[in-house]
């Protein structure tokens, strides 16, 4: 009934388990939606464009066509944003599941603030561009976090 469903929600959001995944998610997908500002910030300054009606108010013919082009920067943002719908859209889904696996709160909370840090720094990495290895190594723990969470997820709810 929806008594017996508004009771599950107010549980799920006393759990603190839960609420520090809702938060470090927040933060996450926040960071992955500016990727998108970004992007159109260098498109914009750049004057870098895939669409034609994007160059509308730059010219007419052939003058705008000149902006219809792929600029470095512009593709550096596209492949960070790319890179963390790669990486934050599995972290969610996992993370979900990890956080109503019943994990101690402060395992949580490790995982989801090392997963957080690593793609912030990723960022970071991606867009200043930091010498490698940073970015790998920042991809790398980010990605063995989200496994971490999918092992213990499978392990506690093995039902295979």
């Amino acid at each position: 009934s929806s008594v017996e469903m508004a009771k599950a929600m107010a549980q799920l959001i006393d759990n603190e388990v839960f609420r520090a995944f809702a938060t470090y998610a927040a933060i996450v997908l926040l960071k992955m939606m500016l990727m998108s500002l970004i992007t159109a910030y260098f498109r914009i300054t750049r004057k870098a464009f895939v669409n034609p009606e994007d160059t509308a108010s730059l010219g007419k013919g052939e003058s705008a066509k000149k902006y219809l082009r792929t600029d470095p920067d512009v593709e550096r943002a596209r492949r960070g944003h790319l890179n963390d719908l790669e990486n934050i859209v599995p972290f969610v889904g996992i993370g979900l599941l990890y956080a109503l696996s019943g994990p101690e709160l402060s395992t949580a909370l490790l995982h989801f603030r090392i997963f957080t840090a690593a793609r912030i720094l990723h960022t970071f990495a991606y867009l200043i561009p930091l010498p490698q290895p940073g970015r790998g190594l920042s991809w790398a723990v980010g990605y063995s976090v989200t496994f971490s969470m999918a092992y213990r997820v499978l392990r506690t709810a093995w039902l295979l």
